[in-house]
C-alpha cells in the first residue's frame, strides 16, 4: 500500500509541476527578443538612422534584415551605400499604406514568370531614362487611375495591377476615348515602378 501511495504521489507531482510549466512553442524558443533602437550600437544607429521612428514597432524579421545589410554595409561600394541609405531614406517617408502596397507589390514581381520580370526590367530602364517631366506626367497618370479605381474594396488601389498589367492596357472610364499608347513608346513605361522599392 504505501508503494501506490508513494508512487501516487510522485505521479500527481509530476502532473503538478508540468501542469503550471511554461511550454515554450518552437517559435518562441527560434525568435530572440528584438533589439530595442537604444539597444543598437552607434554604428548600427548611424546606418539605420532614416528607420529610427520604426524600428521598435518593426517585426523581428525586418529588423534582421536591416541589421543583415548594417554587416555588410561596409563591404559595399560607395553607389550601392548611396543607394541603400537614399531607399531608407525613402522607405522613411512612406505612410504604412504605402508600405504595405510596397510590399504587396514586391510579393507579386517576385512571382512572376521570369520573361515577365525581364520585360518588367527593360520597361523600368526606359522609364529610368525618360526625362523628369515626362515621369512625372506618368506618375499623375497613374495616381489618376488609382483614384479612378473603386473605392472600398481591399485591393482596389490599382497600382498593384498596374505593376503586372501591361501599361495602356487599364480599363478608362465610360465615356473616356483616350487611344492607348504605342507597344514600345516611351508612354509605355510602368508609372510606378519607382514607388515599388522596399
Amino acid at each position: 500500500m504505501a508503494a501506490k501511495l508513494r508512487f501516487a504521489l510522485i505521479l500527481s507531482s509530476f502532473v503538478a509541476v508540468t501542469s503550471w510549466a511554461d511550454v515554450l512553442s518552437p517559435s518562441a524558443i527560434a525568435t530572440p527578443a528584438q533589439p530595442q533602437w537604444s539597444e543598437l550600437t552607434v554604428e548600427q544607429k548611424t546606418i539605420l538612422a532614416p528607420l529610427s521612428y520604426d524600428w521598435d514597432g518593426m517585426d523581428y524579421a525586418r529588423q534582421k534584415k536591416w541589421l543583415g545589410i548594417t554587416r555588410r554595409f561596409y563591404r559595399m561600394t560607395a553607389d550601392e551605400q548611396r543607394r541603400v541609405q537614399v531607399q531608407m531614406q525613402d522607405w522613411g517617408k512612406l505612410t504604412p499604406q504605402q508600405r504595405r502596397l510596397a510590399r504587396e507589390n514586391f510579393i507579386t514581381a517576385n512571382k512572376l514568370p521570369v520573361e515577365k520580370k525581364q520585360e518588367l526590367r527593360l520597361k523600368w530602364q526606359e522609364y529610368s531614362s525618360l526625362p523628369d517631366e515626362e515621369k512625372e506626367r506618368l506618375k499623375q497618370q497613374a495616381a489618376n487611375r488609382a483614384a479612378l479605381s473603386t473605392p472600398g474594396q481591399p485591393g482596389s488601389s490599382g497600382a498593384a495591377a498596374s505593376l503586372i498589367s501591361p501599361p495602356g492596357s487599364a480599363l478608362l472610364p465610360l465615356g473616356s476615348h483616350h487611344p492607348a499608347p504605342a507597344p514600345g513608346s516611351k508612354a509605355a513605361a510602368p508609372a510606378t515602378a519607382a514607388d515599388n522599392r522596399d
